[in-house]
């Protein structure tokens, strides 16, 4: 079982920053795979970016430029550094986790979700 922590959101003016937070805790032998999503109100969820174990990080063409993923394995964190926000980021942001287990085989989980508002 793996549990997710997201934290960070908030509400922020336009052009403002924000610094999300994933704290992952749990049983696992690896986590391939970490991603940030985002769901505005009225929207379908859009997969924000992906932080791979081994690979280089990826951001969506939507937020690029603008957010900024990075991931830290010593301590199963990862972040979303949101700059120059505008009220179309407003929405409920989640991190996601793949956790392989050899049992298992890859499981996703979800966290709670964190609000961000962006005021206009």
């Amino acid at each position: 079982q793996v549990q997710l922590v997201e934290s960070g959101g908030g509400l922020v003016p336009a052009g403002g920053s924000l610094r999300l937070r994933c704290d992952a805790s749990g049983t696992w032998e690896t986590l391939p795979n970490m991603n940030w999503y985002r769901q505005g109100p009225g929207k379908e969820r859009e997969l924000l970016g992906t932080a791979p174990r081994f690979r280089a990080v990826t951001v969506a063409d939507s937020v690029k430029g603008r957010f900024t993923i990075s991931r830290y394995n010593d301590n199963n964190t990862m972040f979303l550094q949101m700059n120059n926000l505008n009220p179309d980021d407003t929405g409920v942001y989640y991190c996601r986790v793949e956790a392989y287990l050899a049992w298992t085989g890859n499981k996703e989980y979800w966290g709670q979700g964190t609000q961000v508002t962006v005021s206009s």
